[in-house]
């Protein structure tokens, strides 16, 4: 079963990505333009303090907007901080901080391994977590990268502070609306999808 559940999501992600490499820069400036605009008036947001969002990579729905809203409204940022087995959430303190850390090999702005910073999970959780993805459907359920990232940190962020309310955003061009995901029982449900 847990065989069958692997082949679909590869070829959901394979035909997703096919998808994504289709889309043109201007496409995708369009898009996230509107997805950008209903983000910075969605309730979930509007109502948020300590937020954590992805900074985005070519083919994902761009961020950086937000990411500038997020500071100008006085909210707290945090970023995640991947590594080989864990993601973190960091505190960044400003956009010029953010510019000026190095780049992975996935070419994302995150700190160095001995940039020691506030991680969201130990000094009192997030209020909303923008989660990034290759395909959401209408109801909720997300296809990651495979890695299961924010699968467990969603989890445990919940686990920790169960009175935080924690809400979680999906952000979809509309290439990656898809009428089901296959799930597992590892895998969470985001609150809201914002797409066009």
């Amino acid at each position: 079963m847990m065989e069958l559940l692997k082949i679909a999501k590869t070829n959901l992600r394979n035909n997703l990505k096919k998808k994504l490499s289709q889309m043109t820069a201007s496409e995708i400036a369009e898009q996230s333009k509107i997805i950008t605009n209903k983000i910075l008036s969605h309730p979930a947001y509007t109502r948020s303090n300590r937020v954590s969002i992805y900074l985005s990579m070519d083919s994902e729905v761009q961020t950086n907007s937000i990411v500038e809203n997020i500071f100008d409204s006085e909210k707290i940022c945090f970023i995640p901080k991947y590594s080989k087995s864990e993601m973190l959430m960091v505190k960044i303190k400003s956009i010029d901080e953010l510019n000026s850390l190095p780049k992975t090999s996935w070419n994302i702005s995150q700190p160095a391994d001995d940039d020691v910073r506030e991680d969201a999970l130990t000094t009192g959780g997030l209020d909303l977590i923008i989660v990034p993805g290759l395909g959401f459907t209408k109801d909720g359920k997300r296809l990651g990268r495979g890695k299961g990232y924010y699968d467990r940190c969603i989890t445990e962020y919940k686990k920790k502070y169960p009175f935080n309310n924690l809400k979680t955003i999906g952000l979809a061009f509309s290439e990656q609306i898809c009428d089901d995901i296959p799930m597992s029982q590892q895998d969470s449900l985001i609150d809201f999808l914002v797409c066009p």
